[in-house]
């Protein structure tokens, strides 16, 4: 396949909906996701575009591809197409959730705590963007007034890559140790994700359902131990959750511990049909755990979650905190005083070959990233430029 070289490269923020790219007029520079101010970062195998209020990764399509599918999670039209009112959420696409992940306590709500923590919440600083050496990057930066902390994130493309490098560091205001939590909410949503179409793949080794309580949309038990992908059902069954052929009107969340033998830890989306592979590699000290969300309220709005954490299940900080250790694995980090911690992952898309069928393995290494379908005895091998 010859591919199309997109532009965009390199761009900076005018004022507010506006962005500058050199050369360019500001008319013609404005850039928008879902009339929100949006920055793009391109270069000759994809473009990503990210949202400065929130830092979310909300698009992400090849060069080249015709129908433009981005399997990133677009709220807003499945809104749109579902006839119902404009999501007012800041949960979109790939988002960072620190600190905190999930539901907060009732005196955390009243003292102002957003679910999810304050990063998805607020306006990101547009520190530098530049290109050099054939690398396109961008960096924000945040505070979080009632946390903290500050968090900056780097986002780099590099020419001939079908990767999105993130790099973060978290930098603690405080004069003691803590216990931090933080989740890269990555979700992906029709019209990629098709029900009993996209397989997912990750090398689990034991996984759990999260506690609930019973009801009529919820198809598996709760806090009941498997092995992934084959979870138990409420009615005896099994399901298998590579290709879950959901039920709509449904939700459920599981948790999965990866292998603690791999430096590296993935999870990746395959949609075969369309010959498409989107996947995170990130480095399993750091996020042990992926916790996948079904939901699924109806025709055309399925959406999975594929979310690495620090922690097994998206709960107030104090409820994890209470719980402690699953399957005698932490569930948080310490952010020390007066001290910064980092995390770094790539996000990759790209075409398969006729027949490839799963995710077995993949190994970044020599300035490659090589993925594996053992079953189907087929290897893709990447450019990647940089490590982890």
């Amino acid at each position: 396949m010859r591919w199309t070289a997109a532009f965009c490269v390199c761009l900076t923020f005018t004022a507010i909906g506006q962005v500058r790219r050199p050369g360019l007029d500001v008319q013609d520079a404005a850039r928008t996701f879902e009339d929100l101010s949006a920055l793009i970062l391109s270069n000759d195998r994809l473009s990503l575009t990210v949202l400065p209020e929130g830092g979310a990764m909300v698009q992400l399509t090849l060069a080249g591809d015709p129908e433009q599918i981005s399997p990133l999670w677009n709220p807003y039209r499945i809104a749109r197409e579902a006839g119902l009112n404009r999501p007012t959420s800041f949960s979109r696409g790939h988002f960072v959730c620190v600190d905190g992940f999930g539901p907060v306590s009732p005196e955390e709500r009243a003292a102002g705590l957003p679910m999810h923590g304050e990063a998805a919440t607020l306006p990101w600083t547009l520190e530098s963007q530049q290109k050099q050496a054939g690398t396109s990057s961008a960096t924000f930066s945040v505070t979080l007034p009632l946390a903290q902390e500050t968090l900056t994130r780097t986002f780099r493309v590099v020419d001939g890559e079908n990767v999105v490098w993130v790099d973060s560091e978290l930098q603690s205001l405080l004069s003691f140790d803590r216990p931090v939590f933080w989740g890269e909410h990555a979700t992906i949503s029709a019209p990629f994700l098709e029900p009993g179409t996209v397989v997912v793949d990750m090398p689990a080794t034991r996984s759990k359902t999260k506690a609930h309580q019973a009801l009529p949309t919820r198809q598996l038990p709760s806090f009941v131990d498997f092995t992934w992908p084959m979870a138990p059902t409420v009615d005896g069954q099994r399901f298998d959750l590579r290709s879950a052929p959901m039920k709509p009107n449904t939700t459920d969340h599981i948790t999965s511990l990866l292998d603690p033998s791999q430096r590296l830890g993935f999870v990746t989306a395959l949609h075969p049909e369309k010959k498409l592979l989107i996947g995170w590699v990130f480095r399993r000290e750091e996020f042990p755990w992926v916790q996948t969300w079904l939901s699924f309220p109806g025709p055309n709005r399925m959406t999975r979650g594929l979310e690495f954490a620090t922690q097994p299940f998206d709960l107030p900080r104090a409820d994890v905190l209470r719980a402690g250790p699953l399957f005698e694995t932490p569930v948080f980090r310490i952010l020390p005083a007066k001290s910064t911690i980092t995390s770094s992952f790539l996000m990759f898309y790209t075409r398969v070959p006729d027949g490839f069928q799963k995710v077995d393995a993949i190994e970044l290494e020599s300035g490659k990233l090589v993925i594996e379908d053992r079953t189907g005895r087929k290897t893709i091998t990447l450019a990647a430029s940089r490590g982890l």
